[in-house]
């Protein structure tokens, strides 16, 4: 990054904080909030929802971890006659002392919060004086070493850069949306809330991923693949050992895999399903075909239980095929291990189920048609690509569990042709939602006892592995010690800083039954199929994505008894959270409520992920609608454009090339060619 007054330690914290090295980088790191503060003569004058400035005399300060290991400055004083303490997460102690010298009046600004009978304040903003504190300021996300003050310089100095550029919009589309052009658009969402701006810089990248995605399914359009075909005589075995007809949801799904195997191009397909759906065995009739053929075929899956709980489902309908299946895992070794390698090797072994060991370069295939990757969103894409380079030209189908936004499904996996499975096969009950206070807690748990003391499996899922310091939640150690202290060694835990042993073992208890309450955190949340189970407990659920918490109810209702789904939330968090969690209790079609938790969440939240220097996550546009809204529109400009102007060579389209370069789609340029 070279920017006038950034030297070589500034621009490795700019790096940091903006996850680029480009000023367009820095230019994208828009302000999270814009800090609005209230002078206050004391902490018991400050408001609880705004930021105030104090006047603070520290007297004294110690480093400290808190029971996590994070670590922290504590910086006690006096401010208007009452205590406060102030703590600095990952605060480095000498340079607080030289900051906040002990006997030395200072202001501060930030949140105040009662602590028994004194305040608090976590991170405040420290100044000499009150001026330097202004009432309105941008708050960037920064990281240690640097400085609200010094983020601004940097901004400013970034601003100053921006040249006149080519516009890559329509005029028509400026005016509709009363869209300023690119230098005024940055210039105003540094400097403002500026909704017009930050949403044409949402747009923006939105209409650069739309282009980087339609450029990179026209080149693979083109790539050349293999045609899978076969007769039919192992799905029909398979199938009649399942003992039940494909529903028409997924008879309609198969029939879209089988055109692509058929076709002389590589397939990439997505392959959705709702919990239940039978997305296995579309996926196990699809490598069918490909034994049919007479090649191989993987399925790879992100843990080991999940991988032996495929196995034990697949063993048993290939058996009945006469189709040879193994696994291939951490746990697989010594003389296994080389047998399966062999197998791979010269094609004795036709399907093999696997976790990350199946990309190892110890592992070789005869000949790998088809790749089938369950999961997805756990695995990166270079460990997707390198499983199906193992075989020449092999086809690509990926599974999720996870219902996808039709938003999502336009960005984050536009190279993908999608299937989805809506229908659910028979005997699938149906799950009574139900949403309780967290003063209901007690009530919530003698229910359990008695429906323990009828034999019922029970999970109770937490949101934290241990009791949070700065939030009151319940956390999994927590709540087995109270449950496990009521009901004995019948209660086991599960979470994933657990030792692996430990936790498979007590899945495996629950399993087997003798266990009957699970107390765990999401590492149940994909891979665990215990049918016996028929309540979900979900504490705090205020706290999960609806997706999430529907992913979590499916985990019950596998069996044929009535199974029962128990939200618990903090009345603190006041209607709009109960309101939010409605949509469970009224709803099982885990498309609607993915799609309602991407409007309510918005598009960073809703992916689990927030990327560094990416508008739309930057944005954080309350308004879910208005993301789908902009998305939606970049889709169509992007393929409008492409059919005009397919090798991006006129005005606008060259436009559209800088556009690409901005927001680093050069992989997609690529397809474009030297011209």
């Amino acid at each position: 990054m070279s920017l006038r007054g950034v030297g070589p330690k500034g621009a490795g914290l700019l790096k940091e904080a903006t996850g680029g090295d480009r000023i367009w980088d820095l230019l994208l790191h828009l302000p999270e909030r814009f800090a609005s503060r209230v002078r206050a003569e004391s902490p018991a004058d400050a408001p609880p929802d705004r930021d105030a400035v104090l006047p603070f005399t520290a007297e004294r300060h110690r480093a400290a971890r808190s029971r996590q290991g994070a670590r922290y400055v504590e910086v006690r004083g006096e401010s208007g006659g009452q205590r406060l303490t102030l703590r600095f997460m990952n605060g480095q102690l000498g340079w607080l002392e030289q900051r906040l010298p002990v006997g030395e009046p200072r202001w501060i600004s930030g949140r105040i919060r009662p602590e028994g009978a004194d305040f608090s304040a976590i991170s405040p903003d420290v100044a000499t004086e009150a001026t330097a504190l202004p009432e309105r300021e941008p708050v960037w996300p920064l990281t240690a070493g640097l400085n609200r003050a010094q983020m601004g310089k940097y901004v400013a100095a970034a601003l100053e850069t921006v040249p006149e550029l080519p516009e890559w919009h329509d005029a028509p589309l400026l005016t509709r949306e009363k869209w300023p052009p690119l230098p005024a658009a940055l210039r105003a969402a540094h400097a403002d809330v500026a909704p017009e701006a930050r949403a044409r810089l949402a747009y923006d990248e939105q209409l650069a991923d739309q282009l980087a995605l339609a450029l990179v399914r026209r080149r693979q359009r083109d790539e050349p693949g293999r045609a899978i075909l076969g007769d039919g005589r192992l799905r029909d075995a398979a199938l009649a050992a399942f003992g039940h007809p494909l529903t028409p949801s997924q008879a309609e799904a198969l029939a879209e895999i089988d055109a692509d195997l058929a076709s002389p191009h590589r397939m990439r397909r997505l392959l959705q399903g709702d919990v239940g759906a039978g997305k296995t065995l579309v996926a196990l009739l699809a490598m069918l075909r490909a034994v049919e053929s007479g090649a191989q075929a993987a399925l790879m899956v992100p843990t080991e239980l999940l991988a032996r709980q495929h196995l034990r489902t697949l063993w048993r309908l290939c058996n009945a095929a006469g189709v040879a299946v193994a696994l291939l895992a951490g746990s697989v070794t010594g003389a296994e291990r080389r047998r399966v390698l062999r197998g791979l090797a010269d094609g004795s072994i036709q399907i093999v189920v696997g976790t990350h060991a199946l990309f190892q370069d110890a592992v070789e295939f005869r000949d790998l048609a088809l790749a089938v990757v369950d999961e997805q969103h756990r695995f990166g894409v270079e460990q997707r690509l390198t499983l199906t380079e193992k075989g020449a030209k092999a086809d690509l189908l990926v599974m999720t569990a996870t219902p996808i936004p039709r938003t999502l499904l336009l960005t984050h996996w536009g190279e993908m042709s999608v299937s989805r499975i809506r229908q659910k096969p028979a005997g699938r009950q149906p799950i009574t939602t139900t949403v309780h206070g967290l003063s209901q807690l007690e009530e919530v748990i003698a229910a359990c006892g008695r429906a323990m003391a009828k034999g019922a499996r029970i999970y109770w899922v937490c949101p934290h592995v241990a009791e949070s310091e700065t939030l009151d939640v319940a956390a999994a150690e927590t709540r087995f010690a109270e449950l496990k202290e009521m009901f004995g060694p019948t209660v086991v835990m599960a979470h994933g800083q657990m030792d692996v042993k430990l936790r498979e073992e007590a899945l495996a208890r629950f399993a087997r039954g003798e266990a009957q309450l699970l107390v765990a955190t999401t590492v149940i949340e994909v891979g665990v199929d215990v049918p016996e189970a028929t309540i979900m407990v979900i504490e705090h659920a205020e706290r999960f994505g609806l997706a999430q918490l529907h992913q979590l109810r499916g985990r019950v209702g596998r069996g044929a008894a009535r199974s029962f789904c128990m939200l618990l939330y903090d009345e603190s968090a006041g209607r709009v959270a109960r309101d939010r969690l409605s949509i469970l209790r009224e709803s099982e079609d885990g498309f609607l409520i993915a799609d309602e938790d991407f409007r309510l969440r918005g598009a960073g939240e809703a992916l689990g992920t927030r990327q560094s220097g990416h508008a739309m996550a930057r944005l954080a546009l309350e308004d879910g609608r208005a993301q789908d809204r902009l998305v939606a529109m970049a889709h169509q400009d992007a393929a409008l454009l492409l059919e005009r102007d397919p090798g991006l060579s006129g005005p606008r389209g060259a436009a559209a090339r800088l556009l690409l370069g901005l927001f680093g789609k050069d992989a997609a340029m690529a397809t474009l060619g030297a011209g």
